[in-house]
């Protein structure tokens, strides 16, 4: 028994001990966690001032701004989306103006798209590489919007890895057969039919009830003979 309290006396004189020590560190360390804890403070509240009193009404300004540019673009008046019309703010305005919100950041996005329609391929990889999104429908779109510039540049490596990239993005039957058979086109005219020949067949056998999945024999059957000659 007296061993016993012995141990615990022993060990409630090491709890002790380092209590007083981590006191004694608090202390001698006071004005400098203070300092710490009010600059993390501050730095919470500038943040929240500055997104709720400077962002938040720019991202709304920016928005309606947009709304004219939009409707250009869905009627495919690209160089009056692009640039606005005089009395409307097309979407490089809108980039320059509105840095740093959401708006200016989707304005990339159809920038690049609209380059792409217009034919100037290098600057539609510039603005669709200026993009952010995780949406999982949208990331293939953007990233087969930039193989299909880096195709009509003549630059197939890219654009077989753009396309990969948009397939590899998102499993859907929407978007994933459109850019696995761009990929295999690209792959096959690139004399790469091992590669173009499983991108086929994952096709037929993943989506064959989609446009691609229904019309991929034939491709199949190219590649076959191809190989055998």
């Amino acid at each position: 028994m007296a061993k016993n309290k012995d141990q615990r006396e022993d060990s409630f004189s090491e709890v002790e001990s380092t209590l007083t020590k981590t006191e004694q560190l608090i202390e001698d360390n006071q004005k400098m966690l203070t300092i710490v804890v009010g600059v993390i403070v501050a730095i919470v509240v500038v943040y929240l001032g500055f997104t709720r009193l400077y962002i938040q009404p720019r991202e709304t300004d920016a928005q309606e701004q947009m709304f004219m540019a939009e409707q250009y673009f869905e009627k495919d008046s690209f160089n009056l989306a692009i640039n606005g019309d005089g009395n409307y703010l097309g979407f490089l305005d809108i980039i320059e103006d509105y840095g740093m919100t959401d708006a200016a950041n989707l304005a990339s996005y159809y920038t690049g798209v609209s380059y792409l329609r217009l034919g100037e391929y290098e600057a539609a990889v510039d603005y669709l590489n200026d993009f952010d999104t995780d949406d999982l429908l949208l990331v293939p779109v953007v990233e087969g919007a930039k193989g299909d510039a880096y195709l009509e540049l003549g630059e197939t490596d890219k654009a077989i890895s753009a396309y990969k990239a948009a397939y590899n993005s998102s499993d859907n039957e929407l978007t994933t057969p459109i850019y696995m058979m761009k990929a295999a086109n690209v792959m096959e005219s690139e004399g790469e039919l091992d590669d173009a020949l499983e991108v086929y067949q994952k096709i037929k056998e993943k989506y064959p009830t989609t446009t691609e999945g229904r019309n991929v024999e034939k491709y199949i059957a190219r590649v076959e003979i191809k190989q055998n000659n």
